[in-house]
């Protein structure tokens, strides 16, 4: 058989490739085909498992809206529980329960921007037809007139581009020019002449009008929109357009400053608009300042008073029915706790005359709105009460309105009984001005004097008998409107009644009587006056009695306890004296034995030094300034120890050269510091003539950190204090009165207050490296800052935590809810009202200082009391205690042999004969 050509050879290793790859295909595929039907099983489990989470979560959403719309059927102006359920009711796609639960929240309150575009897109998609785009223009109408806002604007020109050619929407669009007079800024390029130059390009006299408007009203971006302008006219820009387009200019250049404020703040900005809205009105132009009020309220709609100074404004300025009573509707709708709000609606509306229908109804609402206390129900009713009276003719003897006035009266008493008292605890009218307003218009216009006793008969059973000035309203009603024997027969109530003034009371009813009343009428009136004066004055001596037994039963357990504290301080006191007396009694036992040992062995020897030597112990050379005096040589005669130091110090501090009146005493002073008589002068030149720097040194030549400076003038004390907490090489120096705490101890040296203290904000967790210009800076953004102050430790290093005072308590409260929580270089700050702690007061000289002068003074060494009381001279060299005969110099004489003479007076030990001892020994 022939061999295969290379031809043939080639063809069939081709084949087998191709069938190998024919395989590896064929295997490929099997592979994908599993692994789809892994993956097709494993999508048939998670949509199992999807629908069953799905299942679960519409259960669980479906049980969280049905609480919310119980929550809501119980509270009605709980917005927070609105809001949450249009969200869960949306995300479940229930359309016809969203609308409704919209509708309802929008009838409460005022929407925000967000709430109104979702429903507003929901109501576009679903609305198709053009019959039903009436409802969606009616409720764009609601929509902007909640709050100004642009992006709803322009929604509603979109909207109406869409349906151009039916009326509504050209109307629409139109009503959209009112967006310029709502905003300074309105967003770049959307403004109402490209919508109109679409709907209608013919009208080119339509669009110049519309450019010279906008070029009238101060704008950001102001050229642009002029250069826009004048490269679209044909004809150039007529020159009253630019004179009233640089007008405008002028008038953005004053405003400008306060819009760049408004772009730099953050959210509310309600101090920023505060100032724009002063400026305005000072400005006076009221186009602008309605602009400005809106501007405002759309960032800031929960604050009342807000809502409150537009109303007035909006009240006593322009007097627009329409635009005061729409305003006055959106404030209640934000702040419907608000009592002061309702009330100026109520007014406005009388004031514009709407119907009473309306009138009811608004106050009907504000029944329901939910005040925050008692007292806001009664100033309510009391307004709507005062509206019923003022509807009545009191010159027909009865009438419908006269009857609702009554009618709403007794409602009242019963809505404040019932309602009042069972929410709040009280009536919120304990003095009854209601009743009494009701009492005075029945006897003065109705002459119904019977109705109105009924009525003060009330008055006193609700407690108010006991008060004088209710009984002399009562006789005042009655001498007006009623008769002598109903005023004698009051005052007599009164008279018995009475505890608060009675003898007011007494001289009403005498006066009376000596203007009116018979003898008998008199000789009654003075036996009943006396006989309550009488009662009342025992009642008084009781009760002054008692109140003085409780006082000096206060006092005497006050002194009980500071005797018992007074006492454990003695105790303890004595307990550390008598073991420093037996400390003391061991060591004068060994020095007299070791004198009694050593005294036959001295003998007598020249004398070299005199009861004058100054001896090198532990109270000696290391004194005041020991450093500068040289060493005594032996033969000269000395001063005995501390002799030389109280001249220098009798020389230096001279009593007649003191005037505590004109010095000041500085402390906190570093005690590194050079030279600080010459430092201190220098400082303290400015304040005044200085007679004298007195700085204070240890008994090593140290300085003590504090000094006193004395000025020739008492005035100069003053400017002195004005330096204090300067700081001095890195440390606060304390400047304070120069006052003997002996002759005053209650005199206090801390200036700050330890009480609330409204108008002052504190600070913590500062970080050390803030410094006060820094804080400032932040703090002015609230409002001004009279003072800040950073507190340090004695060492002048910062402890994180500052005051800052504000003008007033409103900008005080208003930093405390804009910083607390802000963060300053990292660090999270906490700001709250300063109420600083009270400082612990030591006691006062007198209560236990006696006690504790009696105990004996530890005598510490030159080292002072430090960590050591260990000494390195021998026990016999130590000075006596004061309980042992005086010992200078060694002197001991009666006691040690050899050393009295001839006289039979002692003689001084020489250093001989010091040394020869310790040779002895």
């Amino acid at each position: 058989m022939a061999a295969p050509t290379n031809a043939e050879q080639t063809q069939l290793q081709d084949m087998e490739e191709d069938e190998a790859r024919m395989e590896e295909k064929e295997m490929e595929s099997d592979e994908e085909e599993e692994e789809e039907e892994e993956e097709e099983g494993m999508r048939v489990e998670n949509s199992d498992d999807e629908e069953d989470d799905s299942s679960e979560d519409e259960k669980e959403n479906e049980a969280e809206i049905q609480r919310l719309e119980e929550q809501l059927s119980i509270n009605a102006f709980d917005y927070n529980c609105h809001v949450d359920l249009i969200k869960l009711l949306k995300q479940e796609g229930e359309l016809f329960r969203l609308r409704k639960a919209r509708q309802k929240m929008s009838e409460l309150f005022p929407l925000t921007e967000e709430i109104w575009l979702d429903w507003l897109k929901d109501e576009i998609r679903l609305t198709e037809e053009e019959s039903n785009r009436e409802k969606v223009y009616e409720l764009f109408e609601r929509a902007v007139k909640d709050y100004i806002c642009p992006e709803i604007w322009l929604e509603f020109a979109q909207y109406s581009i869409g349906g151009m050619g039916s009326p509504v929407s050209v109307g629409g669009i139109r009503e959209f020019e009112n967006a310029i007079l709502s905003t300074l800024q309105p967003p770049p390029g959307r403004i109402p002449r490209n919508e109109e130059q679409e709907l209608i390009k013919t009208q080119l006299d339509r669009i110049h009008t519309l450019f010279r408007r906008q070029l009238a009203i101060p704008l950001m971006d102001m050229e642009a929109t002029y250069a826009e302008y004048e490269e679209w006219s044909e004809h150039g820009v007529p020159e009253a357009v630019v004179h009233q387009y640089k007008k405008a200019l002028q008038q953005m250049e004053k405003c400008k400053p306060f819009e760049e404020a408004l772009l730099v703040a953050e959210p509310p900005k309600l101090t920023e608009y505060q100032a724009y809205i002063d400026f305005e009105l000072k400005e006076g132009d009221p186009a602008r300042i309605q602009i400005t009020f809106e501007r405002a309220l759309a960032e800031n709609c929960l604050v009342p008073d807000m809502w409150s100074k537009c109303t007035q404004y909006l009240d006593r300025q322009l007097k627009i029915k329409d635009l005061v009573l729409s305003t006055h509707e959106r404030a209640v709708r934000n702040c419907p706790w608000t009592m002061s709000l309702w009330k100026s609606y109520l007014l406005a509306l009388e004031r514009h005359g709407a119907d009473h229908h309306t009138v009811s109804d608004v106050f009907e609402k504000a029944l329901n709105a939910g005040f925050i206390q008692a007292t806001d129900y009664v100033e309510i009713w009391q307004v709507y009460l005062d509206y019923l009276r003022r509807r009545v003719d009191f010159s027909k003897e009865s009438s419908k309105e006269l009857e609702e006035l009554r009618e709403a009266f007794s409602r009242c008493l019963d809505y404040m009984k019932q309602d009042v008292e069972e929410r709040f605890g009280e009536s919120g009218d304990p003095s009854c001005v209601v009743m009494q307003i009701w009492a005075k218009i029945e006897a003065l216009h109705c002459k119904n004097m019977q109705k109105a006793r009924e009525l003060w008969d009330n008055i006193m059973t609700k407690g108010n008998s006991k008060y004088a000035n209710m009984w002399l309203e009562y006789y005042n009603l009655e001498r007006s409107y009623g008769d002598s024997v109903h005023c004698r027969k009051a005052l007599h109530r009164a008279v018995q009644c009475t505890s608060d003034y009675p003898e007011h009371v007494c001289e009403v009813l005498l006066t009376f009587e000596r203007v009116e009343g018979s003898l008998e009428d008199w000789d009654t009136a003075v036996q009943k006056t006396e006989s309550r004066m009488n009662r009342i004055n025992e009642q008084r001596a009781k009760a002054a009695e008692k109140e003085a037994n409780l006082a000096r039963q206060e006092e005497e357990r006050v002194e009980q306890r500071r005797k018992v504290k007074a006492e454990k301080k003695v105790q303890k006191k004595d307990q550390k004296g008598t073991q420093a007396g037996e400390k003391r009694k061991a060591n004068q036992e060994d020095q007299d034995e070791w004198n009694k040992d050593s005294a036959p062995k001295r003998r007598r020897g020249n004398v070299e030094s005199t009861t004058d030597e100054y001896m090198e112990t532990e109270t000696g050379l290391f004194g005041k300034n020991a450093s500068a005096r040289p060493k005594p040589s032996a033969g000269l005669k000395k001063a005995p120890p501390g002799h030389s130091d109280a001249a220098e110090k009798q020389n230096e501090d001279k009593p007649e050269l003191r005037d505590d009146c004109c010095s000041v005493f500085i402390s906190n002073l570093a005690f590194t510091l050079q030279e600080p008589e010459a430092k201190l002068k220098a400082l303290f030149e400015s304040c005044g003539s200085i007679t004298q720097v007195r700085p204070i040194f240890g008994n090593r030549g140290v300085f003590r950190g504090y000094c006193y400076v004395q000025f020739e003038s008492p005035a100069s004390v003053t400017e002195a204090l004005k330096l204090d907490r300067r700081e001095v090489e890195g440390r606060p120096m304390f400047v304070s009165p120069c006052v003997d705490k002996h002759k005053n101890p209650d005199f206090k040296v801390f200036k700050y207050n330890t009480s609330l203290e409204k108008h002052k904000i504190f600070i913590s967790g500062l970080p050390f490296s803030c410094t006060k210009e820094q804080l400032e800076e932040i703090c002015k953004q609230h409002g001004t800052v009279k003072e800040v102050r950073l507190v340090t430790y004695r060492s002048g290093k910062p402890k994180g935590l500052a005051y800052v005072e504000f003008a007033d308590e409103t900008q005080a409260s208003q930093a405390v809810l804009k910083m607390d929580g802000v963060e300053v270089e990292g660090n999270k700050i906490s700001v709250a009202i300063s109420n600083p702690p009270r400082r612990n007061l030591n006691e006062k000289p007198g209560s236990s200082r006696p006690a504790a002068d009696m105990m004996p003074r530890q005598n510490y060494g030159s080292r002072g009391k430090g960590r050591t009381q260990l000494s390195l001279l021998p026990r016999s060299l130590h000075r006596q205690t004061a309980g042992v005969a005086k010992v200078e110099n060694g002197t001991g004489a009666e006691k040690i042999e050899g050393t009295v003479n001839t006289t039979g007076e002692p003689r001084t030990l020489s250093n001989s004969d010091f040394a020869k001892m310790l040779l002895n020994k």
